[in-house]
Formats: structure tokens, sequence, C-alpha cells
């Protein structure tokens, strides 16, 4: 399992958009799973799954994006999980942290 998140500065709906867009062309084998939205006052949460299958390995991993944004604040929290091989040892070949590293290059471009 892969994990990252960082707190920025901006604009909701822009830092979405964006992060959106980045994650859905990284690949022609990225796929949206499912999406969550939820709001509470000035409170804005997102969720997404993304799911993405390696043709070096021969696996899947998955990507949990988490968004949370209250006025300009906004915190990002991306998992990747899966991309192991084998039912007892689950040997990863790297592919969740592909998963995140989609993510952590997104920001930096927000930056």
């Amino acid at each position: 399992m892969a994990k990252f998140e960082q707190s920025i500065t901006g604009e909701f709906e822009d830092v979405l958009r964006h992060l959106e867009n980045d994650i859905s062309n990284s690949g022609v084998s990225m796929n949206l799973e499912d999406e969550s939205n939820y709001s509470y006052g000035d409170t804005k949460i997102v969720v997404r799954v993304y799911d993405k299958y390696f043709m070096r390995n021969g696996n899947r991993a998955s990507l949990s994006l988490t968004i949370v944004g209250h006025g300009m604040d906004i915190f990002i929290s991306a998992i990747g999980a899966g991309g192991g091989q084998g039912v007892i040892f689950n040997f990863s070949l790297g592919a969740e942290y592909d998963m995140v590293d989609i993510v952590k290059e997104s920001i930096k471009r927000i930056k």
C-alpha cells in the first residue's frame, strides 16, 4: 500500500477538476470505478476510486482519492492499493506507488 497526503490552498472545484483530468489522462486502462460527493455547510468532501491495469506485471491496482475542502483550505489523501502478486506472499511490483505518484505530480503542477 502507498499513501500520500497534502494540504494546499486553492479553489476546491479547480483542484478537483485538475486532479480528475490528470488521473483520467494517465493511461488508457485507468478507470473511474465510483465516486461520492458530500457537502455540509462550507465543507465539501469528494471520494474517487480508480482502477488501472498494469500490463508489465499483469495485475490491477486501485487509487482511492479523498479531497476535503473548507473555504480555500484543501486536504488531499491518495491511497494506492493492490498491485501485488501472490496469495501468501503479497509481492508488490510498485503499481500502487505509481498510482499515488500520479496525484503527487498533479499537485506539484497545481502549486
